[in-house]
C-alpha cells in the first residue's frame, strides 16, 4: 500500500555560508561558519508534506556516503517514508549556498546521485505511487524520468503536481497531465518559451491564463511577497502572501508545493490548499534553512490565527 502523497524528486546535502554580499568574479570573500542541512527540492516537498500531517513517502537517489545518510536520518525525522529512496555509486546530490543579510540566496547545485534517477528507476517507482492521490514532481532529476513517472501516474488516475523548476520549455503532452503546474514568474515564462520582452512578461494572471490554454488542468504562479495566482476550472484568483521578516528563503517554494500537495491528498480545494501553503511558506523564511526551517501543522495553524 503505497502512501496517500509520493514526491519523486531530488536530495540535496545543503552546505550553507551566510556572507554580507554576493562575490563577484575573481573575488574571495569571508563568510560565516559552514552550516550541513537538508535539501534537494524534492526531499524538502516532502519534508514540509510530512510536517503538515501527509502520509508521505520519498522517491528518489542518494550516494552510499555520510550525506546519504544523513538525508535519510532527516527525512525519516519529518514523518517521511524512504524505504524506496535509492542509493547509487555517486556522491549524494550536494547545493551550496550564499546567504546574505535580506535573507536572498544564491545557489550551486552539485546533482550526483540525483541524476542516477533513471527511466528504469521511474518504472520502479510505480511500487511506491500505484495507490496514492497525489504525485509531486521537480525537475532536479533527469527530465526524461520526471515526465515518465507523470505520464504513468496520470495514466493510473494519480493527481499530479508538477513544479517544473529549475524550469524548461514543457509541451502539451506533459502540460496536459499536470494538476497542477507550479512555477514563478521567472519559470512561467521559460515553460511557455517566452521572454522578458513578451507582452504579458509582468502579467502574472495572464500568465496562468496562458499556461492552461497551453494545456494544464490548472496552474499556481508563485509570486514571492506578492503570494500567488491560481488558476484552475473555477476561474483565477490572486492569494495574498502573509507579511513577514524574511530571514532565509531558501526552500520556501518547495514548502509552498508540500504543503499543496498535502491538502490536496486530504481533499481540500486548489484555491483552499494555496491558502493554507502561504502559510507555510511564511513560517518557513523566518528561519535558516529549508527542511529545518518547516513547522508543524498546529504551528502553522497557530500562526494564522495569530495573523487574523
Amino acid at each position: 500500500m503505497s502512501s496517500e502523497v509520493v514526491v519523486v524528486g531530488s536530495a540535496n546535502a545543503d552546505l550553507v555560508v551566510q556572507v554580507q554580499r554576493r562575490p563577484s568574479g575573481g573575488e574571495t570573500l569571508l563568510g560565516g561558519d559552514l552550516q550541513l542541512l537538508p535539501g534537494g527540492k524534492g526531499a524538502n516537498q516532502a519534508a514540509a508534506a510530512g510536517r503538515c500531517g501527509a502520509d508521505v513517502a520519498f522517491v528518489g537517489c542518494v550516494g552510499a556516503d555520510a550525506n546519504g545518510g544523513y538525508l535519510r536520518e532527516q527525512l525519516a525525522a519529518a514523518g517521511v517514508d524512504t524505504s524506496m529512496l535509492g542509493s547509487a555509486d555517486r556522491p549524494t546530490g550536494t547545493a551550496i549556498i550564499f546567504l546574505t543579510p535580506d535573507g536572498e540566496n544564491s545557489i550551486v547545485v552539485s546533482p550526483g546521485a540525483n541524476h542516477a534517477f533513471d527511466l528504469d528507476a521511474a518504472e520502479r517507482s510505480s511500487a511506491a505511487w500505484a495507490d496514492a492521490r497525489v504525485v509531486v514532481l521537480s525537475l532536479e532529476i533527469p527530465h526524461e524520468s520526471a515526465f515518465r513517472v507523470a505520464a504513468r501516474a496520470d495514466a493510473a488516475g494519480v493527481r499530479v503536481i508538477l513544479n517544473a523548476a529549475p524550469s524548461t520549455r514543457l509541451d502539451a503532452e506533459v502540460l496536459s497531465v499536470c494538476d497542477p503546474l507550479i512555477v514563478n514568474e521567472h519559470e512561467a515564462l521559460e515553460v511557455l518559451g517566452v521572454g522578458e520582452d513578451d507582452p504579458d512578461a509582468a502579467d502574472y494572471p495572464r500568465l496562468a491564463q496562458r499556461l492552461r490554454a497551453s494545456g494544464a488542468r490548472s496552474v499556481i504562479v508563485t509570486l514571492g511577497a506578492d503570494g500567488a495566482i491560481v488558476a484552475d476550472a473555477d476561474g483565477l484568483e490572486q492569494v495574498p502572501a502573509y507579511r513577514v521578516q524574511a530571514v532565509d528563503t531558501t526552500g520556501a517554494g518547495d514548502a509552498f508545493v508540500g504543503a499543496v500537495a498535502s491538502e490536496l491528498a486530504a481533499g481540500s480545494r486548489l484555491l483552499d490548499a494555496v491558502r493554507f501553503a502561504t502559510a507555510v511558506s511564511a513560517v518557513s523564511v523566518q528561519r535558516v534553512g529549508a527542511q529545518s526551517s518547516y513547522a508543524d501543522r498546529a504551528e502553522i495553524e497557530a500562526f494564522v490565527a495569530s495573523a487574523r
